[in-house]
């Protein structure tokens, strides 16, 4: 089997894997169906895009082959709005979300008179020398720029997701953000192959080409696969937050000027510490700053301020210090021998075996086992 050969096989497999997952995630019963139908949107067009290497084995349409290569612009947006599906549970679409589609459709417009409208030989002499045509080039251009503008996009919703979540919720679900930063880096990697591939595409390195094609293809195809495992191993893999909270440092400085002196938050930091020794609210496994603002009648924006800015603190590793320090307790306590180290991290609040390793690890150095036989 020779590179073309090769690189037709691993172009259509992608294709058929991506399309069977966004079959699945059409069909899965489920309530979070935005975000899904987001997603298959974005396999379907990845699906079209990558269908061009083997697209010629079935079809001559020279507009169905331009119209695949405009799809493309497609892709960053469907992702973008995917991330914030994903990340906020009160995103909806709405009319400004079609603003979206500017770039795919200026890329159409411009091919419509020389390939579009164009017929015979006109057509397939624009076609032969179209990636030397000036519209190829404002299309790649076009391209880039708009790449440039949803990855540094989905960045920084990341960044405000991961911010806000260890500022307002304990136990966060760090799988959500390992997958999409995962997925966003696994983009930029084969974002990457293409950069080169467009550039040696204008080289006389045929064979080189070829083989970025491949590298792209292959890469795409394990992403592919890993897709279908996270949605089979992890069904229930999200947790979001509200698009109406803000980071801390946003209206902390509003709240210092109005609220409380000094004394004052020296008093509330220790009734707060006393409060959750005594009552020990932070064996709830899903507390989040709200339900311990209500249970310590302080409103939540100050006691965000009061713990993020005065304790110095994330609200989630503000409440895993106690869990933390619960747990040591009841691993040197000689009664709780019988107990496996996973039902006491169950018993001090914890639901997830890594996050109370982690956090164990951080205040100790020592594993729980370790800890234990010390």
């Amino acid at each position: 089997m020779d590179k073309l050969s090769f690189l037709e096989v691993i172009a259509a497999i992608t294709a058929f894997v991506s399309l069977l997952l966004a079959v699945f995630l059409l069909t899965v019963k489920t309530e979070r169906k935005l975000e899904n139908r987001l997603f298959a949107a974005f396999l379907i067009i990845n699906a079209i895009d990558i269908s061009g290497l083997f697209m010629h084995l079935f079809v001559e349409s020279y507009n169905l082959k331009a119209f695949k290569i405009s799809a493309y612009l497609l892709v960053m947006p469907l992702f973008y709005l995917y991330v914030n599906a994903v990340c906020y549970s009160d995103f909806t679409l709405k009319r400004k979300h079609l603003l979206h589609l500017i770039p795919f459709i200026t890329a159409n417009l411009i091919l419509v008179p020389r390939l579009y409208l164009a017929e015979g030989t006109a057509k397939e002499d624009f076609f032969t020398t179209m990636w030397n045509s000036p519209e190829m080039f404002f299309y790649q251009g076009i391209g880039e720029l708009q790449y440039l503008f949803y990855i540094i996009a989905v960045f920084l919703i990341l960044k405000k997701y991961k911010e806000i979540y260890l500022e307002n919720y304990t136990n966060p679900n760090t799988l959500l953000y390992k997958w999409l930063s995962q997925l966003t880096m696994i983009f930029l990697v084969i974002h990457v192959c293409i950069i080169f591939k467009n550039i040696v595409r204008y080289t006389q390195h045929r064979d080189l080409f070829i083989w970025l094609n491949i590298i792209a293809g292959t890469v795409s195809l394990l992403s592919a696969c890993w897709f279908i495992l996270k949605a089979l191993n992890h069904p229930e893999l999200f947790r979001r937050i509200d698009s109406t909270l803000q980071p801390t440092k946003d209206f902390a400085e509003t709240l210092e000027t109005e609220n409380k002196t000094d004394d004052a938050k020296s008093l509330q930091i220790e009734q707060l510490k006393k409060f959750m020794v005594e009552k020990e609210p932070f064996l709830e496994p899903s507390l989040t700053i709200q339900e311990l603002a209500d249970q310590v009648n302080i409103p939540v924006r100050e006691l965000s301020v009061l713990i993020n800015q005065h304790i110095n603190q994330h609200f989630f590793d503000f409440v895993n210090e106690y869990r933390i320090k619960k747990a040591m307790t009841l691993l040197k306590d000689p009664t709780k021998k019988k107990y496996t180290v996973l039902e006491i991290l169950y018993e001090v609040g914890f639901n997830s075996k890594s996050s109370f390793h982690t956090s164990f690890k951080k205040y100790t150095n020592q594993t729980p086992t370790e800890f234990r036989n010390n």
